[in-house]
Order: C-alpha cells, then sequence, then structure tokens
C-alpha cells in the first residue's frame, strides 16, 4: 500500500479521535473541575489538532506536493525548514511501502468509515466509504 494513502488513513483515524474529544470536551463544559484540569483538557485537543495537521501534512508530503506549497498552506515562510521538520517522518514511511507492516496501518478503514456514517449530518459529504475508497486507488 502506498505510503500516502497509510498517511492518508492515519489523518482520518486522528481526525475521528480530535471529533470524539471535542465532542466530550462539549459534554464537560458545566462539570465541576478545577482550572488546571480544564486547561489540560483544553490542551490535549491542541495537541491532538497538531498531530492531525502532521498527518495531512505527511500524506500530502508523501504523495509528492511540492514544499513551498505546503509551506504557504502552513503559512510557514521557509519551505526548506518546513521539509526539514517532516524530513525523517517522509522518510520512515516511505521505507515501509508495500510491507505487511504497513499495511495493517491501513486496517480499520472499515471502521473509520462506519464511524462516519454514525456522526454524518446533513452538510457532510455524502459518502458511503470515504476512507475506504482509499484502499482502491493504485
Amino acid at each position: 500500500m502506498r505510503p500516502e494513502i497509510l498517511a492518508r488513513i492515519a489523518a482520518a483515524r486522528a481526525a475521528r479521535d480530535l471529533s470524539d474529544l471535542a465532542r466530550q470536551a462539549v459534554g464537560a463544559t458545566a462539570e465541576p473541575v478545577n482550572s488546571t484540569e480544564r486547561i489540560q483538557r483544553a490542551r490535549e485537543l491542541r495537541q491532538m489538532v497538531n498531530e492531525y495537521v502532521d498527518r495531512v501534512v505527511l500524506g500530502e508530503a508523501l504523495a509528492g506536493a511540492d514544499w513551498q506549497e505546503i509551506s504557504k498552506a502552513l503559512n510557514r515562510r521557509d519551505p526548506k525548514t518546513v521539509e526539514g521538520e517532516y524530513a525523517d517522518a517522509v522518510a520512515e514511511w516511505s521505507a515501509h511501502e508495500g510491507e505487511g507492516e504497513a499495511d495493517a496501518e491501513g486496517e480499520g478503514a472499515e471502521d473509520l468509515d462506519a464511524w462516519y456514517a454514525r456522526h454524518r449530518e446533513d452538510h457532510d459529504p455524502d459518502l458511503e466509504k470515504p476512507v475506504a475508497d482509499l484502499l482502491n486507488r493504485h
């Protein structure tokens, strides 16, 4: 399986986890907790957002997106610096192309699609298999 597809599936998984945590944060709005705990929960959400962005960048880089374009999307000025920040991750994910271990990353696409179907609202894209459809790309 191509590494960019695996990275996009990992990004979908991160988005799902982020959505679940955000929903929990809404549910805990009136919960009687101290300031430290409330702030720590918010920081965890922010860390998950950053991890999601990193997975999306990784997927785009692995798909061959230009670092100038990626840097612009990240609102960063120096493409070389951005490329350097992601170089290890790109190399690591690229090294696993076609390996069984990497293919295991693709497992669970059906679970992500089922999660999407359960949580989909009218304004969301009307797709049956938004993640599993990636597996059919060559």
